[in-house]
């Protein structure tokens, strides 16, 4: 039997939510993926048709659901789930203007190295976790996409939240990662202010173009002298 029924709740960061119906009175999970690839996204209230079948734990789950009403296209959840902040806007402009400096000598190239490196990860921490959240499985911690915006990684991450539309709509997340965003910036004016980046940026470089031929010679030796004292007794 085939049902109409009404969005109740959605989660579109999760890409899930509920529906019921006059006739069944049945609150029936329906996942955003049972509505097709490509599909627009529903919102609370949409109108749609579908079957109920019970799944493997013999909970209500809502099959080949069809939208009866207008649906919101992607575009549209894309611009009011963003509400028009230039995420990658800004992410762009700070990665730009640390490329350009640290060509141009006035930016340590070793930290622009990390940016671009923790960057890179926050980008893709950010979707294996929105991937995740879609497919129900384990997800990342708060936490750990917190930790690595602070270590230099919040460009990425900016990029990510918008390009995957992920944690932009949880108040709590966004006043705490822009927190961490103010602390490493805070703390990126107080390295180039005070003088120290020159010294880490001289030791990281000294520690890159170090010459370790004279440990591998000592750890050789070592090792040469451990299998001459256990040939010894055995020629004794």
């Amino acid at each position: 039997m085939r049902y109409v029924g009404r969005i109740i709740e959605w989660d579109d960061e999760r890409g899930f939510g509920f529906v019921t119906s006059a006739g069944s009175g049945i609150r029936t999970f329906v996942h955003v993926t049972a509505l097709g690839l490509g599909s627009p996204r529903p919102v609370v209230g949409t109108v749609i048709s579908y079957n109920i079948v019970l799944d493997d734990k013999g909970r209500f789950r809502a099959s080949r659901p069809r939208f009866v009403t207008r649906a919101v296209r992607p575009e549209q959840v894309k611009a009011t789930t963003v509400s028009g902040f230039p995420r990658k806007g800004i992410a762009a402009l700070f990665l730009i203007t640390i490329a350009a400096t640290t060509l141009t000598s006035q930016f340590p190239a070793s930290l622009a190295l990390v940016y671009a490196i923790m960057s890179a990860v926050a980008f893709v921490m950010y979707g294996l976790d929105k991937s995740a959240a879609i497919n129900n499985r384990w997800r990342t911690q708060e936490t750990r996409l917190h930790t690595v915006g602070l270590f230099c990684g919040w460009p990425g991450a900016l990029f990510a939240q918008e390009v995957f539309r992920h944690k932009v709509s949880k108040s709590k997340f966004q006043i705490l990662f822009w927190f961490t965003v103010t602390l490493n910036c805070a703390g990126l004016a107080w390295l180039l202010s005070s003088g120290h980046m020159e010294t880490i940026d001289r030791a990281m470089v000294e520690v890159v173009t170090a010459d370790y031929s004279h440990v591998d010679h000592e750890v050789n030796s070592r090792r040469d002298q451990e299998i001459n004292v256990r040939i010894t007794p055995l020629s004794q």
